[in-house]
This record gives C-alpha cells, structure tokens and sequence, in this order.
C-alpha cells in the first residue's frame, strides 16, 4: 500500500482516479490545486498528476526541485508534447489516460516500490 497524493483538477475523473487506487489497496488524497498537493507531497509515496488539458502544467510544478515522492503524470493521447515536456521534468513515470485507466494502481505500487 503507497500514500498517493492525485492531483487532479476534473472532479469526475478525480474521483475515479481516486476510487480505482483506493481499491488496490492505496491510501489516496485527491486534491484540485498544484500548492496543496506539493504541500502534501513530501509525505506521500507517489504524486499523480493529471497533465491533460492543460489544467496543471507540470513541468512548472515540478519547477522548484523533487516534490519528496515519486511523480506519475498521466496525459491525453493526442498530447504527445505534455508527456515529453513532463518527462523532460523530472517526471518519473509518464503514460496515457487510457493506461492510467487500467492499469494506475499497479503503477502506483511499482512507483512506490522503486520498480
């Protein structure tokens, strides 16, 4: 089990988000504002980010240096520019909306794990 903080701006999907990584077994904070989540970040495991749709930029976030946890974006498909200016970064991991889909709380726990 990780301690996530999800930044995810979209309510709806953050709640998904939420409920899908609950239910791998991780103890997650979804928040909507890049502040607070950086706040919590230097206690959490993992840092989710949403970087579709231009609603957190990240490598801004990232700008003042590590945030204390491992970072997942995940982005739309027909971005391909976010995922490799997030990459760019300091992102750890970077992947598609899709796979954050099926496959988040796995990545989480390899994150989490240092895989």
């Amino acid at each position: 089990m990780a301690t996530v903080v999800a930044l995810v701006p979209d309510l709806l999907f953050g709640s998904k988000v939420e409920g899908m990584l609950a239910a791998g077994g991780h103890e997650v904070t979804l928040v909507a504002d890049p502040a607070r989540a950086l706040e919590l970040a230097g206690a959490a495991d993992v840092l989710v980010v949403d970087l579709a749709g231009g609603q957190v930029d990240g490598p801004a976030l990232l700008a003042g240096g590590p945030p204390g946890a491992r970072t997942l974006g995940f982005f739309s498909h027909v971005e391909p520019e976010v995922r490799e200016a997030a990459l760019a970064a300091g992102f750890d991991q970077v992947v598609p909306r899709s796979r954050m889909n099926r496959e988040g709380a796995d990545l989480v726990s390899g994150l989490a794990s240092g895989a």
